[in-house]
């Protein structure tokens, strides 16, 4: 089923009888029965009249000082007075209506009565100056999601002035009642993946949610799987754009981090720089990035499988430089490997709980000190430190921490592999993460996709960025109800 919105046909609409019963349900169904969509009913020089407004965009404040105070001041009140205090528009159109209400309008209308009022009531203090601290770029927006739910639900409906964003409020957490939000364009996105999102929710039976950590946990297909299925951001710009790719964004009070779902896995090697710079520098980093998940994942496992089986591979000059460096190193491959890992995990760690100051000391101590004591020591040779530090950065290359958390971690399984089997073993750990990749389908959307199902015509963004004008059709894998985006040649095309 598609919600088109009854009446919202994109063309200019009079207010033909004047009944405010018809106008309510007009714009109710305009904005998808948004639950931020807002109304108040009064009276008015003795008939019924009403103030509608989108409680994301407009100010409460203003509305209870300029428009509820001066209309109920006086047994006859006058529209007009109402301009002394804030600006008032007027239109007969109902569309031109609900545009203004996206621009942080109030509408106002009585009963009996053609015209609509327009009171500009835009919310003000909603600009944020901060820095999104986990997704940070050098060109485009940089601005962040806070921790008022409502305030995040601005920043999107002020990226997409659409009254298809619908907003849905639920609450979570038997005891703690937790705030959500869902956010999706209602032309776009699947009626049936919010109903799936919807039924899950419905049975989590807990006391307190407390973050979207929690609520992630609980719908998810596969908790046990190391991959990330569900895509964080904080950026407004990186959570808008996924919306008009007819996915849904779920916000929850008290959490600067938004979740998109479903998210496919090229969806984690994507960042909002790769759309503001040149197509070609856009495809090379986000390359890097493809080719950095390998490296992260199978170099120490690579080096492991060389020194202790296939020798004859390395060439010759090498074998030499690589058999000095660990000729007084007591320790097998596959433990000096584990050993700097684990380390390298411990200092990560203590950089993040530490104040950051500190945290920039225990780097320099880590990578200088530590490292430097260990070779000397010939507790680790020197070859390993370089693979250690390589494996590192490359995972660090990744803009998801979810995915370079996964990276890190399926790391330790490979090493053993190749440790018992050599390149061998490194083949079956691949061919076991791919395996498991594809079989991977969150929230009924083929986690590999375009690569598998494969589909040529939408490998346009994922290892590289094709130019902006080339992607004019919406990714299949979140099933949007139009596949076509707005364009000046196609307009909009209905997925069959």
């Amino acid at each position: 089923m598609h919600n088109s919105g009854s009446g919202f046909s994109g063309q200019k609409r009079l207010l033909s009888s004047g009944k405010a019963e018809e106008t309510v349900q007009y714009v109710k169904d305009a904005f998808f029965q948004a639950d931020d969509l807002k109304m108040k009913q009064l009276i008015f020089n003795g008939k019924p009249a009403y103030i509608m407004y989108i409680d994301s965009i407009a100010d409460r404040d203003q509305i209870q000082t300029n428009v509820l105070k001066p209309l109920l001041k006086t047994p006859e009140g006058k529209i007009e007075d109402l301009a002394a205090v804030t600006i008032l528009k007027k239109t007969y159109e109902l569309e031109q209506a609900v545009q203004a209400m996206l621009e942080g309008d109030c509408l106002f209308f009585t009963d009996g009565r053609k015209e609509l009022c327009l009171l500009n009531v835009y919310k003000k203090d909603m600009e944020s100056g901060q820095e999104p601290n986990n997704e940070k770029i050098i060109r485009g927006s940089h601005q962040s999601f806070s921790e008022n739910v409502m305030k995040n639900i601005h920043f999107i409906r002020e990226r997409i002035k659409s009254p298809a964003l619908t907003v849905k409020f639920h609450s979570v957490g038997r005891t703690s009642r937790s705030k959500l939000a869902f956010v999706y364009v209602g032309k776009i996105a699947n009626p049936a993946l919010l109903e799936e999102i919807e039924r899950r929710l419905s049975y989590l039976q807990v006391d307190s949610v407390q973050s979207p950590g929690y609520f992630e946990e609980f719908i998810e297909d596969c908790p046990f799987s190391p991959f990330p299925q569900i895509l964080n951001t904080e950026r407004p710009d990186r959570a808008a754009a996924n919306l008009m790719d007819g996915r849904i964004a779920v916000l929850m009070e008290g959490s600067p981090t938004v979740l998109i779902l479903p998210a496919t896995f090229f969806s984690f090697f994507q960042s909002s720089e790769d759309y503001n710079m040149r197509t070609v520098l856009g495809s090379f980093f986000r390359l890097i990035r493809v080719i950095s998940f390998i490296i992260a994942l199978i170099l120490p496992a690579f080096y492991i499988a060389l020194v202790s089986f296939n020798y004859e591979v390395i060439p010759v000059e090498i074998v030499f430089s690589i058999k000095n460096s660990l000729e007084f190193v007591p320790f097998q491959p596959v433990l000096e490997a584990m050993i700097m890992q684990l380390t390298l995990e411990l200092l990560r760690e203590a950089a993040i709980r530490l104040p950051k100051a500190i945290s920039q000391t225990i780097g320099v101590v880590g990578g200088l000190v530590i490292g430097t004591a260990v070779v000397d020591a010939h507790l680790v040779s020197n070859t390993m430190i370089i693979v250690v530090a390589i494996t590192a950065i490359s995972s660090f290359v990744i803009p998801s921490n979810e995915m370079s958390n996964t990276i890190r971690i399926l790391g330790f399984p490979i090493m053993l592999m190749s440790a018992l089997f050599g390149f061998f073993g490194i083949v079956i750990s691949m061919m076991l993460i791919l395996v498991h990749l594809v079989k991977l389908q969150p929230f009924g959307s083929p986690y590999l996709y375009p690569l598998a199902p494969f589909n040529t015509k939408f490998f346009k963004d994922t290892v590289l960025r094709f130019p902006v004008w080339m992607m004019n059709e919406r990714p299949e894998d979140a099933k949007p109800v139009y596949l076509w985006k707005e364009s000046r040649s196609r307009g909009w095309k209905r997925n069959e």
